[in-house]
């Protein structure tokens, strides 16, 4: 009986999940946790595609930046860390193929266990909607 009550509590757990799958702000709650997870897995080239094709970052950095940035992040540090202190996303009322995380986040790098460099970051991301992905357009930090 056990193991019947636990399949079916796996087969409802599955079902809920799934349920917010076409909703465009768990989508984009997606694309950001799938964003810190690439970069955790110094994965350049996933990240390469959640970038918009027309990405800048700060106003004046485009994607060749971006890739040239990770590339010496991912070279000088075997580990690398994001961790989000808080976020917030929110879909733009205006045009729902746009939206926006707002974060404050921890950047570490490390040779080993310990980090050797650490950073804190505030970050607006802004994210369009591309078919059915979200890519992130423009990222500002302070």
């Amino acid at each position: 009986m056990p193991r019947k009550l636990f399949l079916s509590l796996y087969l409802l757990i599955f079902l809920l999940a799934g349920c917010g799958r076409d909703d465009p702000r768990a989508q984009l709650d997606a694309a950001v946790k799938q964003l810190q997870d690439n970069l955790e897995a110094k994965s350049s080239g996933a990240v390469m595609e959640q970038l918009h094709a027309d990405f800048r970052a700060n106003g004046e950095f485009d994607r060749d930046w971006a890739r040239r940035t990770m590339t010496l992040m991912f070279l000088r540090h075997q580990q690398v860390k994001v961790i989000i202190l808080s976020s917030d996303s929110q879909l733009d009322p205006a045009s729902p193929s746009r939206g926006r995380t707002d974060a404050q986040v921890a950047l570490t790098g490390a040779e080993n266990l310990i980090p050797d460099s650490a950073g804190h970051y505030s970050v607006k991301l802004e994210w369009w909607r591309d078919g059915s992905e979200w890519k992130l357009a423009r990222l500002d930090w302070q």
